[in-house]
């Protein structure tokens, strides 16, 4: 794509018409281009404004949830994966501007260049219009990507949540062991047990270790709650 690029279905999709086509044209434009302008100022910016805007949001929906929470709660959702997911809902890869090499390198498709064009776009809509402009737009996308946000569905390292809950309580960590690994290399299935002071409390299947292990902690955690009732 050169520079005439369609904005059109993207607009769409933001529910938002971009007022300075340069601008956004500087937000898609990866620095893999070596063009006089790329989108890492606006990147930088986007990162500061979604920060807030989650932050804020999560303040006003969970009154009675502590700063501990919600700070894991907002990481769990700024972050490169979350910020991947938001960009694949808006289409953004067709639009990025990349360099031969990239494209090649199948550029369009790497989290970390959708996050950071993601981040890009809110830096340039929050230049253009204002915070609350972002907001709207940002809390739409959560709302599609997320039915449900709670500490349960959202928080999904279950991993260190298991840890803190286990060091807190009987002050060790959880030990996590494969106990079973099936199919060939290409399409694996891994079963790991989890065993808390040699007693084993769960396992977990998973297409790789660490989701192997992500499945029994969640699991474990659910035990452990279940006892403590």
């Amino acid at each position: 794509m050169g520079n005439n690029l369609n904005f059109s279905e993207l607009e769409n999709l933001l529910n938002y018409k971009f007022k300075n086509k340069d601008l956004v044209l500087e937000a898609l434009t990866h620095k893999s281009c070596k063009k006089n302008y790329n989108n890492e100022r606006l990147e930088f910016l986007g990162d500061a404004v979604l920060d807030l805007v989650v932050g804020e949001y999560l303040y006003n929906k969970f009154p009675k949830t502590a700063e501990g929470n919600l700070s894991k709660l907002r990481a769990s959702l700024v972050n490169e994966k979350g910020f991947e997911k938001l960009a694949k809902l808006l289409n953004l890869g067709i639009y990025i501007q990349i360099s031969q090499a990239e494209e090649n390198n199948n550029g369009r498709n790497k989290a970390s260049i959708l996050a950071n064009t993601f981040e890009a776009i809110m830096g340039c809509i929050y230049l253009e219009s204002g915070l609350d402009k972002v907001k709207d737009i940002v809390l739409n996308l959560l709302s599609k990507e997320y039915p449900k946000i709670d500490l349960e569905s959202v928080f999904k390292d279950y991993k260190t949540t298991l840890q803190e809950l286990t060091q807190a309580r009987y002050g060790v960590i959880p030990k996590y062991e494969v106990i079973k690994a099936t199919g060939p290399d290409h399409k694996k299935e891994f079963t790991i047990q989890i065993s808390i002071d040699g007693k084993v409390l769960g396992k977990g299947l998973g297409k790789s270790k660490k989701e192997a292990q992500q499945d029994v902690a969640k699991k474990v955690i659910k035990i452990l709650k279940e006892q403590n009732e």
